[in-house]
């Protein structure tokens, strides 16, 4: 299980961490002879940071716009935990496969096992919802028919922004939750919470049979 978990994790972050994209509308001072302009932007879309070019109709110097607002802290959470979850599956992957005789040793090992494991599944919980938030800002604030509303007399919408990469990463924040809270239920079955820590005694052991 922490071998998905890690999987499903590294899909979570990098759908988020490698995104850039534009948005596309164009400036028509006469009619037929549009001007492109296509503001770019990317993860962790403080958008605010991303300056484009407008042209003018007058001929006079292009005028420097800014797209608006910063969604950065949902996005760093969102890819802070996913890092964090992965480099975790990993140490527990090694774990598991190399040292299960010290997990197993004392109950101490799936009890911490099982608390840091809920806490991944209530960090994803709320990060993959800040994300979502956050992803729906984005997409209105590099929508282009919000961007020409500023000159809508000469200014058209164009194509887009792709953001089917950014919906998966939504998706696979989700996924993870369900994953890392499944996997509650299996560590905790390794937990003296779950298993009878006073097995009753054997006729071996000098225990009195039961009626």
């Amino acid at each position: 299980m922490a071998q998905k978990s890690g999987v499903f994790a590294i899909f979570a972050f990098a759908t988020t961490g490698g995104y850039s994209g534009t948005t596309h509308f164009t400036v028509e001072c006469v009619k037929g002879e549009g001007k492109d302009v296509n503001p770019a932007f990317g993860y962790p879309f403080r958008l605010s940071a991303y300056p484009y070019l407008v042209p003018t109709c007058n001929g006079s110097q292009q005028n420097q716009t800014f797209l608006q607002g910063d969604f950065s802290s949902s996005a760093e959470f969102f890819v802070c935990v996913g890092v964090f979850g992965f480099l975790y599956c990993t140490a527990m992957l090694i774990l598991y496969l190399g040292y299960q005789n010290i997990y197993r040793q004392t109950s101490r090992g799936p009890i911490i096992d099982l608390v840091v494991t809920a806490v991944f599944a209530f960090l994803w919980l709320v990060s993959s919802s800040a994300w979502g938030k956050g992803l729906t800002d984005v997409k209105w604030a590099t929508n282009p028919e919000h961007l020409v509303e500023a000159c809508k007399d000469i200014c058209h919408p164009g194509e887009y922004p792709s953001m089917g990469r950014l919906n998966g990463s939504v998706i696979f924040g989700f996924l993870n939750l369900i994953l890392w809270a499944g996997n509650c239920w299996f560590i905790y079955k390794e937990t003296p919470f779950h298993k009878n820590p006073n097995p009753p005694a054997t006729m071996e052991e000098g225990g009195v049979p039961g009626p």
